[in-house]
């Protein structure tokens, strides 16, 4: 598998993180990343927010003050984002911001909250502290086949120089409009012909005729179509050449849940609380009818490559996928990050060498 020297010698641990001691991994981290369960903030959950057990917001401020990382990546749902949720989030920022300012035994986080607001707005601040920068990015964007919003915070330790920002969008959906509609490229790339061609929606056909700038300032969306070229269709048998891909039937479509266009980035891949979500995990193909995404399929629409593998029954590996990261959006922050903390090591060495 590509990129198997990078984690050869990782070692994982199955365990409950709230019983890890963190500072048994060291100090001076270049990256601490962390992907903090999104079922309390999820508005297709329980909406528990930071009464939910699962609130793991806590646990990963506490891996923040025990590792001391110059730099940490936080991915969650867009539901973090919700008003009724503001106020946490703000304390979740906060936290971040002066991590060794702890929590209180029998100290609710609103008393914290005020405690951290007052620390703030003193201009006394001094220890371990952070800037973190918050962002709602769209992997569509980014060139994943997937419309797929999620909020990252990002978060460098004050003695790094921070002239960073978010990376800029790649990938566009007026870019599409004008590949698909004006030059037809789109199709012509994928051997479509005229007869077979869905008609164009009045929004795309707007978007093609107003800004045709976008087909040479940038590129278009990634689409199902372009994510799945060269897999054959899925059987029941599965294939000796692709694993994952097999063929699960039953799939059906519901009010509000009526699967991918192939030829539009994917919906939102879903895990799902109770199994993988009927009508969300499925491809509306050209003659009307539905089917569910293969394991092979969803994975590539989460931009994993094709000799990722996924054990276990067709469930499990669905719902793994609906919680993963799209790879390509996690690799284009990760590694504006590391850009960054190379650059301030440069500036160190030539401070030291002056």
């Amino acid at each position: 598998m590509r990129g198997t020297e990078y984690v050869r010698d990782w070692p994982i641990l199955k365990a409950d993180v709230r019983d890890l001691q963190f500072s048994e991994f060291g100090k001076d981290l270049d990256l601490l990343a962390g992907g903090v369960p999104c079922q309390p903030w999820s508005q297709g959950g329980r909406h528990g927010g930071q009464d939910d057990r699962r609130n793991l917001f806590p646990e990963m401020i506490r891996a923040v003050r025990e590792t001391r990382p110059k730099a940490v990546l936080i991915e969650n749902v867009k539901g973090l984002l919700r008003q009724n949720f503001s106020s946490y989030l703000g304390y979740i920022l906060l936290s971040l911001t002066y991590p060794e300012l702890e929590i209180r035994q029998d100290e609710s986080w609103e008393r914290h909250l005020g405690r951290l607001e007052r620390h703030h707005s003193s201009g006394h601040q001094k220890g371990l502290e952070y800037r973190p920068c918050i962002r709602l990015l769209n992997a569509a964007d980014f060139g994943v086949p997937q419309k797929r919003e999620r909020v990252f915070i990002v978060a460098f330790r004050s003695d790094i120089t921070a002239h960073w920002c978010f990376p800029e969008a790649t990938h566009f959906a007026e870019s599409l409009a004008v590949a698909k509609w004006q030059t037809g490229e789109y199709w012509e790339r994928h051997r479509v012909s005229r007869k077979a061609r869905p008609e164009p929606s009045p929004r795309e056909i707007a978007m093609a005729q107003a800004l045709d700038l976008f087909a040479t300032n940038g590129f278009p969306w990634r689409t199902v179509r372009d994510s799945l070229s060269g897999l054959p269709m899925p059987s029941e048998r599965g294939s000796a050449e692709w694993n994952n891909h097999v063929l699960i039937r039953g799939a059906r479509s519901y009010v509000g849940h009526t699967g991918s266009p192939l030829d539009e980035p994917s919906k939102t891949l879903k895990a799902g609380d109770h199994g993988v979500p009927g009508g969300e995990n499925t491809l509306v193909l050209p003659n009307g009818s539905v089917r569910y995404f293969t394991v092979r399929e969803a994975a590539r629409i989460q931009c994993f490559p094709d000799e990722y593998y996924f054990p276990g029954p067709w469930t499990e590996a669905m719902r793994q996928l609906g919680n993963a990261v799209p790879v390509r959006l996690a690799e284009i922050v990760a590694r504006s990050i590391r850009e960054h903390i190379l650059r301030n090591h440069a500036k160190e060495k030539r401070r030291s060498a002056a």
